[in-house]
């Protein structure tokens, strides 16, 4: 039955008030705590003027502060628009623009960057400081004092089930960021596939590492909260830190992990894991990108006790549409890991070899942009009334009936006449021990060739890795006409809001730089 994601607090908070639902470093938030404080901050909201279906934005690093904003928020009856701190002013008064929050909410770590987004914008949101006084010159709407003396007592903001309860923004091919509307039943729909899937229950202490802005945080949030589990949230001084982050699962004696794979890569290239790491660790979950296999085996070798599983899914279609529960390690590091089979409620369909979804998570649509919603959600191919996602990502069905992952309709290319997925090359570049990470690009070349294959690599220290030893090394794994034709060293690769590897930054560099500056 489909409950409002509030709801999932506060009956924890009736059943087990006292048990800690955010850890943060000493810091413990219980459910009863939680559940008050945006109790408060919903009814100030309202107090101020907020109402059914507006937004809210709130401006602040991921700390348990940001939390409970959002869960007050949704009390409130409007939509949370998480908005990264660590993002530039610009691309987050674009967001502003775009979604025209009633509120914002912030405080003083952020204020220089408020300061930025709001300046001379028209119809700015009305900010809701949350510091007991307000700085020079400013004039909110309420502050911190107001939402501490506000009563805590439940009220009925009218949401149904099928309201958004979120907008999450992602890139857009033009530049301008596209608004990902979620509702309640988009997100309850997964949870309550994944809480059976995976047996999470109260006795878990799961991870929150991914940023609030990123769907893949939505089930570490609300399935905390909906099992009962306690939610160990990642600090940002140690989210980058591969060591760190393994002394940080011991520590908090994690009992679920879930990140984007490059974070799994980077603790497995610098061997932060060691052997029989994590005693505690039941679940080992990854979802965002491919996880070359031979960090999957270097994990499982490591901390074979764990249950290991790829998740696959765009924020379109609500966290994951489909999983695959890995059964043992593999023999093979050039072995595809496939994506499975569609999570309870969803549905993966095969179009021209592109893959579609359709089911309980698909998204409403881009927020006020009619004309993306319509090209991306399409009509369904055998039902009517129903529709599909088309996700770019292309796919095929193995004779076991699981899906796999093969590409995106964006990174095939052809070149000299043979068709080049630049995934096949990055899955060999990833077995080779010199690099610590790496990816492939291809610019338009302007010649016979049509596309230039270009390599991003970072090394592993004190490797030999140059172009020259890593194209020999290639050579023995994909054919010649799959070789780099550009290879740029970087001590890191950039990364994306979400922490994926940045491919149009990539690919900009390319471009940019002639051809004599580049290591060939």
């Amino acid at each position: 039955m489909s409950v409002l994601l509030q709801d999932l607090v506060s009956r924890q908070a009736e059943k087990r008030p006292e048990a800690s639902a955010i850890v943060y470093g000493p810091k413990r938030l219980s459910y009863a705590q939680l559940d008050a404080a945006s109790t408060r901050l919903a009814r100030t909201l309202r107090e101020a003027g907020c109402r059914k279906g507006d937004r809210v934005g709130f401006l602040y690093p991921k700390k348990p502060a940001a939390m409970v904003w959002m869960l007050g928020i949704l009390k409130a009856g409007a939509m949370h628009v998480p908005l990264d701190a660590a993002s530039p002013a610009a691309r987050l008064r674009r967001i502003v623009v775009a979604c025209e929050p009633r509120f914002l909410l912030s405080a003083a770590n952020c204020a220089p960057l408020l300061g930025e987004i709001l300046a001379g914008l028209e119809d700015a949101p009305r900010v809701g400081w949350m510091e007991e006084r307000p700085e020079a010159g400013m004039r909110p709407a309420f502050t911190l004092a107001d939402v501490a003396g506000a009563p805590c007592s439940p009220f009925d903001p009218g949401t149904k089930p099928d309201d958004p309860a979120h907008i999450l923004f992602t890139s857009g091919s033009t530049g301008v960021p596209k608004g990902v509307v979620i509702t309640h039943a988009n997100v309850q729909a997964f949870i309550d596939w994944a809480l059976a899937h995976f047996g999470l229950d109260h006795s878990d202490r799961v991870s929150g590492h991914t940023p609030l802005h990123f769907d893949l945080s939505t089930y570490d949030i609300f399935g905390a909260y909906a099992a009962g589990a306690e939610l160990h949230v990642v600090p940002l001084e140690t989210a980058l830190l591969p060591h760190r982050l393994a002394e940080f699962i011991r520590l908090s004696r994690l009992t679920q992990w879930f990140s984007v794979p490059s974070v799994l890569g980077y603790m497995a290239k610098v061997d932060a894991v060691r052997q029989g790491d994590f005693p505690e660790l039941r679940r080992v979950l990854w979802c965002g990108e491919v996880l070359p296999t031979p960090t999957l085996i270097h994990w499982m070798k490591r901390v074979p006790h764990a249950r290991y599983t790829n998740l696959y899914g765009p924020t379109e279609a609500t966290i994951a549409s489909s999983y695959y529960d890995v059964p043992e390690c593999p023999g093979d590091p050039t072995e595809h890991i496939p994506i499975g089979r569609a999570c309870g409620g969803e549905e993966i369909l095969l179009i021209d070899n592109e893959i579609h979804i359709a089911g309980a998570g698909l998204s409403p649509g881009y927020w006020a942009d009619p004309e993306k919603t319509a090209a991306a959600f399409v009509p369904h191919a055998t039902r009517t009334g129903e529709r599909m996602y088309r996700t770019g990502d292309l796919g095929r069905r193995r004779p076991d009936g699981l899906f796999e992952l093969i590409g995106r309709t964006d990174t095939q290319i052809k070149s000299r006449g043979y068709r080049i997925e630049l995934g096949e090359i990055e899955a060999a570049l990833a077995s080779l021990a010199s690099l610590r990470e790496s990816a492939v690009v291809a610019i338009p070349s302007g010649g016979f060739e049509q596309w230039l294959i270009c390599c991003a690599y970072a090394p592993m220290s004190g490797a030999q890795a140059t172009p020259a030893t890593l194209r020999a090394a290639l050579a023995r794994l994909v054919p010649s006409y799959m070789l780099p034709a550009r290879w740029a060293r970087y001590d890191a690769l950039p990364r994306n809001a979400n922490g994926k590897v940045d491919r149009p930054a990539l690919k900009q560099s390319f471009s940019a730089v002639p051809m004599a500056a580049l290591e060939t």
